[in-house]
């Protein structure tokens, strides 16, 4: 079996008129490719993940972050501290936030590629 490779991201050029001009609205759904090893055991590396910008983040969500610069994927829980993001993997450190606003997406399926029956739905 071989092993995923990363797709590079590259930002968007702006244009004159700015972003909006954007085929693609920002609300709608996208799917993301899962790279390491920080969501394991739930998501598995090359599994691809389903994320709706506008969902509702609660405690336990899983989500796709904006912090420390970077986009991160992580389950946002509440602790009696405040916010933080966990990985599932315990050798990563869960990262504490000041709250939902880093949430920029919530993960709605998860499946893997060219298997149509496995998938699995969040809510």
């Amino acid at each position: 079996m071989s092993k995923p490779f990363p797709i590079p991201v590259r930002p968007a050029e702006e244009t004159a008129e700015g972003l909006e001009t954007s085929a693609c609205a920002g609300a709608e759904p996208y799917a993301l490719m899962v790279l390491g090893d920080s969501m394991l055991p739930e998501f598995i590396e090359g599994e691809i993940i389903v994320v709706e910008p506008e969902g509702l983040a609660k405690d336990g969500s899983y989500v796709v972050a904006f912090v420390n610069e970077e986009y991160i994927f992580r389950q946002i829980v509440q602790h009696p501290e405040g916010w933080m993001l966990k990985p599932l993997n315990p050798i990563y450190p869960n990262i504490p936030v000041e709250g939902l606003s880093v949430v920029k997406g919530v993960v709605i399926m998860k499946k893997k590629p060219g298997k149509r029956s496995e998938q699995k739905s969040y809510d």
